[in-house]
């Protein structure tokens, strides 16, 4: 049984899913820290060919507050973005159905930073086509005062994982040892870049989860982005 183990993101870049559609099983982080300046509540799309950063505002809250202790502000509109992805990609070949989806993510009506975001995340791997089991981590049986490769360990023994796979960033967080002595093999995945036009522009790579949706239909997403990859 493969196994990944994340903390949500706002519409992340494609090698995200690429690490779902690995799997047979996803844990995402609920209780783990919110950190600034990550990928946590923000990403990049498209505009006039050049990168730019879309954000979710959060309430205030101190820094030691967990993602499912976060609040998005009273002020968030949706709009606001949903005007930005029409102006960018009203044009794109796939910009119809990217933005209803994008639309029913954005008017989530849970304002749980954790809630909204795996709602999001949820709804884009269904969109693409995506089956992989989704597991909330606060909802397994282990001590969750763990830290790091310790609570990785102890959710994937939990679940009854014998591989487990992070990202290729990963590779100085994990000792495969550490992992060999639970009985758990310890791979690592290597997300590909696969080139796609962006209107006439150059390309921009690793931009987020919609702008790949935005140039390419689901049935090229599956067959270019999404195939079985090698594992290191």
């Amino acid at each position: 049984m493969r196994t990944a183990i994340m903390q949500p993101y706002f519409f992340p870049y494609i090698g995200y899913f690429q690490l779902i559609r690995a799997v047979d099983r996803f844990i995402v982080y609920d209780t783990i820290k919110y950190t600034k300046k990550g990928w946590i509540n923000r990403n990049r799309i498209l505009q006039h060919g050049a990168p730019v950063w879309f954000s979710l505002p959060l309430m205030a809250g101190s820094d030691d507050l967990a993602i499912d202790a976060r609040r998005l502000a009273s002020d968030f509109r949706p709009e606001s973005l949903l005007n930005r992805l029409h102006g960018n990609y009203r044009r794109a070949p796939c910009f119809e159905p990217v933005y209803t989806l994008a639309e029913g993510i954005l008017r989530h009506p849970d304002p749980n930073l954790f809630a909204f975001l795996d709602h999001g995340l949820r709804r884009v791997c269904d969109y693409l086509g995506i089956q992989t089991a989704w597991v909330v981590s606060s909802s397994v049986p282990i001590d969750h005062d763990l830290k790091a490769q310790e609570k990785v360990i102890a959710l994937c023994r939990a679940v009854g994982t014998d591989l487990y796979v992070n990202p290729i960033g990963g590779q100085s967080l994990y000792e495969r040892a550490a992992f060999a002595g639970q009985g758990i093999e310890l791979r690592f995945l290597q997300s590909e870049l696969v080139e796609y036009r962006q209107f006439d522009a150059p390309f921009v790579p690793w931009l987020s989860i919609l702008d790949v949706m935005m140039f390419n239909s689901v049935a090229q997403i599956q067959e270019r982005f999404l195939p079985s990859h090698a594992l290191i």
